[in-house]
Parts: C-alpha cells; sequence; structure tokens
C-alpha cells in the first residue's frame, strides 16, 4: 500500500498501475477539507513512486463521488471574497496538479459522479463508465457554478455550447449521452468496469493511446473562431437569460466566465473560474438554495428514520371520496406502487376519480415518460369500489370527501368499523381541527391527518398533522407512507389551518388591506411574481384556490385567531365571493377567464372585480408592497416555531417552498427573515404595526435578534 487515509487509498498493481480509491469512512465519498488534503498528498505519493507508470481512479462505494461537502460551505462562504478566492484555489490548484502527473490517468466512474466526483473525472485523461453511472455538473442548483475545474475542462471536452448545457441545467446524465458527447469513451456492464479501465490505461502506457494528444486540449484555450464564439456564447446568454431570469445570477456569471476563459490557457481560465465562483458564493441566491437542498435533506432524513421506526408496513391503501382530489391520491398512490381502492357512493365520482388518473398517465405516455404497459399496470392498482368490503385488508384510509366536519364525522366513523384494528385512518382536510375529527373515531391513537395539495401528483408536500391522542407509531407508518408515495412529509401539530394555511392567510389579510387601502391588484400581482418571485400573485392565488374555498378558510381562521385573524371589514374576497365569483372554477375572480380564438387560456382583469371592491385607487411602491404581504407571513411561521406547531426552520422553510411555491432562491420564509437581518426585519414590521397585530413582532424574534441567534441552530420552541 503506497498510501492509507480516511477517505483515499493508493495502491500499486501490476503492470505500475497506481489504484487510487475513494472510500470514506462515510455512507458516500465526498470532498471535503479532510479529502482534499489526503488528494494533495496522494498526488505527491505517486509523484515520488518510480513503479508508477499509469493511474486508476476508482470508488469502494456504490457511487463515485456525490460531490463536495455542501455542509462545510455555508460557513466557508461567509468568508470575505478576496479570502475565498485562495480558498477555492487550493482546490483547483490540487486537480490541476493531479491532471500533469507524467503519466496516463483513467476514471473508472460508478454510480453518481455528480459536482467534484465529475470534475475528478474530468481531471483524468480517460473515462469508462458503467451502466449505472450518472454523470452532471448541478452546481447551479445551488446557486453556484463548478468551481473544481468544471467549467475550463468540460467545455474543452464537448465543446463550448453541450458543456453550457450541461452546466446551466444542472441535470445528471446517462452514461450513453456521457458518451456520445464525449464526456466518457467507453461504457460497460458494472462487472467489466475496472478490467475495462485498466485494458485502456494499458494501451495508454504502452503507448498505443496518445494519452498526451488527449489531455492537450484541456490545456489549452478553446478552439474557436471569433464568428463561431460570438454565436455560441450570444445564443448561450440569451436562453439562459429567458428561462433563468434575473433572481438566478449563476447560470449567467457560469456562461460569461466561459465566454471570458475562452482565449486563455488552463492557467488564466482557472483564475476566471475561482473568481466566478467566490462571486456567486457571496450571493443571497447561493446561501438561499444552499440553505434549501441541506434543508430538504432534513425532510428526507426524517422520512428515513420514520420508515426504519415503523413497525406497521403499508402494503394496500384506500381513499374515501373519488373526486379529482381522491383520483389523485389514487394515482400516486398506484403509480408509486402501493395499490389502492378508491371507495365513493356514486359511480359517477369513481368515473371521475379514474379519469383524473388516467389523464395524468395520458399526458406522461404523451411526453414519453410512460409506456402504455406502464400505464395500464397504474390503472390495475387502482381499485374503484361502491363497498366498504373492498377496504377490509387496507393498512391505511385516506378520508378526502367534502370539507365539512359533520360529513366527514361520519364517514371517518362508518370507516372505522368496517376495517382491521390496526388500520391507520387519516383524513385530508386544508382546515378542520384533527383533534374535532378525532371526536367520530374511537381508535384516536391511530387517526391523524393527511393533508395533500393540489395538484396531488405535482404538489411534492404533505402535511402529516399529529393531534393530541395520535401515536408515534402512527406518525412515523403515515410520513413513511407518503414517503413512498415520493411526497416530502411534514409533520405539524394540530391548529387551525395547520402549518401552510395558517401563514398564508395572514398574506392573504395583508393583501386584502392593502387593495382597501387603493392599490390595484394587478399592480400587487405584478411585483410579488415579477419582483419578489412567487409563481402567482395573490389576486391570482386566491382565484386559483378558489373564492369561495378562501373566504370559508378566513372563517375558519377567524374563528381560531379572532384577535389576530378577525375577518376584515368589507374584504374583498368577500365581496366577490358574495357576487359569485369564485375564480377560475366558474371563470370569474379577480381576473375573468376564458379562451382566445386558438383556444388558448386567457386572464383579463375583471371590471366588475374593481367595481365591486370600489374607492379610489393609490400608487405604493414596490417596497412597500412586498412589506406589507410578506411581514404579516413571516410573523406567523414564527409563532408557528414557537409554538411548536413545525418542529425546525428546515421544515417551515420546505413547508411553503414545497406547499405554496415559496421563491426557492429565497430559501423559505426563515432564509428569507435572516437574509434581510432579524433587526432590519424588525424595524420594518413596527413601522407597520399600528395596522394590527399580524404585523407586530414577536417577542421571542426580539430576543433572538438580541442575542445574535439563528433561527437553524435554536430551538426557537415557547410552548
Amino acid at each position: 500500500m503506497l498510501f492509507e487515509g480516511k477517505s483515499l487509498s493508493a495502491q500499486l498493481l501490476d503492470n505500475g498501475i497506481v489504484e487510487m480509491k475513494f472510500d470514506a469512512q462515510g455512507s458516500v465519498n465526498k470532498f471535503d477539507q479532510a479529502t482534499f488534503a489526503e488528494f494533495s498528498q496522494v498526488i505527491e505519493v505517486i509523484n515520488q513512486c518510480e513503479q508508477a507508470k499509469g493511474v486508476l481512479v476508482t470508488s469502494g462505494k456504490s457511487a463515485f463521488i456525490v460531490g463536495a461537502d455542501i455542509t462545510e460551505f455555508l460557513d466557508t462562504f461567509k468568508k470575505p471574497e478576496d479570502e475565498l478566492i485562495p480558498w477555492i484555489k487550493n482546490a483547483t490548484d490540487i486537480f490541476d496538479a493531479f491532471e500533469d502527473l507524467d503519466m496516463p490517468t483513467i476514471a473508472a466512474v460508478n454510480g453518481f459522479a455528480l459536482g467534484g466526483g465529475c470534475e475528478m473525472t474530468l481531471a483524468c485523461d480517460y473515462r469508462v463508465a458503467d451502466t449505472t453511472a450518472s454523470i452532471g455538473l448541478p452546481e447551479v442548483k445551488l446557486g453556484l457554478m463548478p468551481g473544481f475545474g468544471g467549467t475550463v475542462r468540460l467545455p474543452r471536452l464537448i465543446g463550448a455550447d453541450n458543456a453550457v448545457e450541461w452546466m446551466s441545467t444542472g441535470k445528471p446524465n446517462k452514461p450513453e449521452k456521457a458518451m456520445a458527447v464525449g464526456v466518457v469513451d467507453a461504457v460497460v456492464a458494472p462487472e467489466q468496469l475496472k478490467d475495462a479501465a485498466i485494458q485502456m490505461l494499458t494501451q495508454a502506457i504502452e503507448g498505443k493511446l496518445d494519452w498526451r494528444a488527449k489531455r492537450q486540449p484541456k490545456l489549452e484555450p478553446l478552439k474557436l473562431s471569433q464568428i463561431e464564439s460570438v454565436m455560441t456564447f450570444t445564443t448561450c446568454k440569451g436562453m439562459i437569460a429567458a428561462k433563468a431570469g434575473k433572481h438566478y445570477p449563476a447560470p449567467m456569471v457560469m456562461v460569461s466566465t466561459i465566454e471570458a476563459a475562452a482565449l486563455k490557457d488552463r492557467a488564466g481560465a482557472m483564475a476566471l473560474e475561482n473568481a466566478g465562483f467566490a462571486k456567486l458564493a457571496k450571493t443571497d441566491a447561493a446561501t438561499a438554495q444552499i440553505g434549501l437542498f441541506m434543508s430538504d435533506q432534513v425532510i428526507k432524513g426524517k422520512a428515513k428514520k420514520a420508515a426504519k421506526s415503523a413497525q406497521k408496513q403499508v402494503n394496500k391503501a384506500a381513499v374515501l371520496g373519488a373526486g379529482i382530489m381522491g383520483g389523485g391520491i389514487a394515482y400516486q398512490s398506484a403509480y408509486k406502487g402501493t395499490p389502492i381502492v378508491m371507495k365513493d357512493i356514486n359511480d359517477d365520482a369513481l368515473d371521475l376519480g379514474l379519469t383524473t388518473a388516467a389523464g395524468i398517465l395520458t399526458k406522461l405516455v404523451e411526453r414519453g415518460r410512460l409506456n402504455a404497459k406502464k400505464m395500464a399496470g397504474v390503472l390495475n392498482n387502482i381499485t374503484p369500489s361502491l363497498s366498504y368490503d373492498s377496504m377490509k385488508d387496507t393498512d391505511i384510509v385516506v378520508e378526502a370527501v367534502v370539507e365539512n366536519p359533520k360529513v366527514k364525522g361520519i364517514v371517518l366513523a362508518e370507516v372505522e368499523g368496517q376495517v382491521a384494528e390496526d388500520t391507520i385512518i387519516t383524513s385530508n382536510t386544508s382546515t378542520i381541527s384533527i383533534d374535532l375529527l378525532a371526536e367520530s373515531v374511537s381508535r384516536k391513537d391511530k387517526f391523524c391527518g393527511m393533508h395533500f395539495f393540489n395538484p396531488v401528483h405535482k404538489m411534492p408536500l404533505v402535511e402529516v398533522i399529529r393531534g393530541k391522542d395520535t401515536s408515534d407509531e402512527t406518525v412515523a407508518t403515515v410520513v413513511a407512507y407518503a414517503a413512498k408515495m415520493g411526497k416530502s412529509p411534514i409533520v405539524v401539530n394540530d391548529c387551525p389551518g395547520f402549518y401552510v394555511n395558517r401563514v398564508l392567510f395572514p398574506y392573504f389579510a395583508g393583501f386584502s388591506q392593502l387593495v382597501l387601502e387603493g392599490a390595484d391588484f394587478t399592480a400587487v400581482d405584478k411585483v410579488m411574481e415579477k419582483q419578489f418571485g412567487w409563481p402567482m400573485g395573490p389576486a391570482y392565488l386566491l382565484d386559483v384556490v378558489g373564492i369561495d374555498t378562501a373566504d370559508h378558510c378566513t372563517g375558519v381562521m377567524s374563528a381560531g385567531f379572532p384577535t389576530r385573524m378577525a375577518k376584515i371589514d368589507n374584504d374583498p374576497v368577500t365581496k366577490l365571493y358574495g357576487d359569485e365569483r369564485y375564480g377560475q372554477k366558474n371563470g370569474k375572480g379577480f381576473y375573468d377567464y376564458g379562451k382566445d380564438k386558438r383556444g388558448k387560456p386567457t386572464k383579463v382583469a375583471s371590471e366588475q372585480a374593481y367595481a365591486l371592491i370600489g374607492g379610489e385607487q393609490k400608487e405604493f411602491s414596490a417596497d412597500e408592497i412586498i412589506a406589507r404581504l410578506m411581514i404579516p407571513m413571516v410573523n406567523e411561521v414564527v409563532r408557528c416555531l414557537e409554538e411548536g406547531v413545525v418542529a425546525s426552520a428546515a421544515e417551515a422553510d420546505m413547508g411553503l417552498i414545497y406547499g405554496l411555491g415559496f421563491p426557492p432562491f429565497r430559501g423559505g420564509p426563515i432564509r428569507y427573515l435572516e437574509t434581510l437581518g432579524l433587526d432590519n426585519f424588525i424595524a420594518m414590521a413596527d413601522k407597520y404595526a399600528h395596522l394590527g397585530e399580524i404585523y407586530q413582532v414577536t417577542d421571542g424574534m426580539r430576543e433572538m435578534a438580541a442575542s445574535g441567534q439563528s433561527y437553524f441552530s435554536t430551538d426557537v420552541k415557547k410552548a
């Protein structure tokens, strides 16, 4: 053994081949500071080994290298930019030193080779992948660009246009596609990977393959004429500007860096990459997107833990109520492999549920993401039924009937008498108290809420609502089932609106009050969409949710929080509801909905809505509009944390990212709060405190600000 560390080893094989193996002590290989230190040491050992003639890079894991250690990033990125550049240069210098070894090198790629893992392969002369490989540079999804030489080596290997596509989308690529563009040189079966790599490396050692010629283009400027360069980068910039927009700076910085580096050799190009990476590392978008990734890992980690601890496995499910929501739930369960019974009291409803599932599947087939055989298999996993008899052997039931506590109570009592004693019963309710509904069942420990968001197949979030009598075992089983369905479950405690709807309605209240003061709802929508980054402004979102639904929920929230969320006098939402303007469902709300001559949907601000709202219009600045809507939402999120409705800042952020489409580049409401700075937010809120309790920050937030603490590292629960 030439070298043996905690993450890396090097041993001399036959014919002068040194196998450099990544095999970290954890579950995956990743580049952290300790691994970089060992990487540098191994390079030195190889340089000093007289018998070494070539280097084979392998992995001792099922995945090659998953990337850099993201957990080290946020603290490191707090350094000033002039300190970050030397930090990242140190890393790229190590990759350069490996690439400069005076012998051929080859990577044997299995499983994930992402980010730094992909860049490790690019520093080699040759790359052989097995059929399990997944290769890509996803840094853009973290608000960054490749920082270990990816922007330098990849364009010189596969051309600037292909490289920009790989890096700006951040998508992983299958080995066949990677070979088609020139990222890998061969694809083989997993059992043949090491032998194939050794064979190719041996040919290079023996001079049958010209490894120096293979390496040389990575050391030189890009081979593009001036006309080709202008055409390539102008086209790339246009496409990126259209797709990424102003809120996501990483893709444009990345392509501008490649363009500026095109005429430079490796050293000059690498210096530009170092500077570009450091610049992006200091952006709010990078901080938010890295935080979002880490928060998502918290959600996934809790779901995995629940799956391991759950004593009951969900092998068959049932959904009560076969409308659009029930059909969506049935589709999701069946598509992810859990057979499900769809029960209703009439055939028309069952037909609607099956049509909903079939419609989703048909679109997947049309897009080439599913074949007819798989579609048939999914539909066969859904059993429509008018009888409770088909549900006797189910492990879990999701009640999804009309949002009425009396109706739900009757249905829940009925179904409990028809299923096994250990069957878990859940209610898909968006506002009704789980403890209230639990009064209808006798086995309260096996009952909880399971709140799906519409459309079910698109919205990732499921709120698992724990009632006061719900057992830990029930919660674990339901979380595991939601994760098995491909969803991101978050456990919340029972309260009016639970978590997502509870924090949404103060936002709507802020909007209503602003409109009553004269704000044009179209102007508010424009600011919240274009400047803040919501997928829909509040008026449009209310139309999509349903004006009738929103008015009902406002009543529920008012009853639950009578001082803070009391119904607003002359609420525009109530006025529209009274005029039977229900939003998209009947084609009229804040906007009028229709179709143009070509059949495309149209949306036009409604003159009738303006007339109903009344009053004189007044202009508000973008900053004031954002403040008036976001302060109430953020304040309510903080209250939910303090009350223990939601367990952590990570889950609070992901709940709104996945449940409402909170702008990802802002990282979620708590990341947004901390990016603004608690002191700044408090000063902004205090300016509007006279408008009511929803604008008044908690004493807990003032304490957090005074002590300089972060919600991501502090338990702020007060009750």
